[in-house]
């Protein structure tokens, strides 16, 4: 079966978090190079990121906490300038190539907003999982992407920078896979012998269209 859609994860896949937690080190009176070794010790050692933030704040709540930021005038946000280069120009050569492209990550109301705000020009549809009411590594949430999606399970390519939350739940789902290897979670992970189970690893989008190309030729 050929490639036909493309859905791509947003943070440390389209959109580089630097600022984002960075405002959270701030929030919290933590010095952003203490809190960013946490954060990388927490994900080294399996855990959920959020455990980082009890380590500075036991009972943090990341939900109430980012109801007091909105409230203090400091919401969560992100913008162009934290989109990385080579998202647009693989946005445009894939579609120019016919695929269907999709943004379907774990994100809020909010951050859906901003994602709605960059990019309903360049893709398909945008989805998060407030939306759906299904977060990843849910299987429901990726039983929502293949519902949005006008193609076959194994026609699907998900791309992201995780393989517990993305690459993994995608594959068990049925889809093909793309890990990018950034961010966090995409340099801590990458010697994880799962890692070879993706049907593509990539350091850029860039490599995307050709690499698509190359198997849906091989696939006819």
């Amino acid at each position: 079966m050929t490639i036909r859609a493309v859905v791509f994860d947003v943070g440390e896949c389209l959109v580089d978090e630097t600022r984002e937690y960075g405002t959270w080190a701030d929030w919290l009176g933590v010095p952003r190079h203490t809190f960013v070794a946490q954060f990388g010790a927490t994900i080294a050692q399996g855990k959920d990121y959020r455990e980082t933030f009890q380590v500075f704040q036991p009972g943090f709540d990341l939900y109430q906490q980012r109801e007091a930021r909105a409230a203090a005038g400091r919401p969560e946000w992100f913008g162009e300038d934290d989109v990385y280069p080579d998202v647009r120009p693989a946005f445009a050569e894939l579609r120019a190539a016919g695929l269907w492209l999709a943004i379907a990550g774990n994100q809020t109301v909010r951050a859906g907003g901003l994602l709605r705000e960059l990019f309903t020009g360049d893709v398909d549809l945008i989805g998060t999982s407030d939306d759906w009411g299904a977060s990843k590594p849910d299987p429901l949430f990726f039983e929502r992407v293949a519902e949005v999606t006008p193609a076959a399970l194994d026609e699907i390519l998900y791309v992201g920078d995780r393989l517990d939350n993305d690459v993994l739940p995608a594959l068990e789902a049925g889809m093909r896979t793309a890990l990018i290897r950034r961010g966090p979670w995409g340099w801590i992970q990458q010697h994880d012998p799962a890692a070879g189970r993706s049907t593509f690893r990539i350091d850029s989008l860039a490599e995307l269209p050709e690499l698509i190309a190359k198997f849906n030729a091989a696939s006819r």
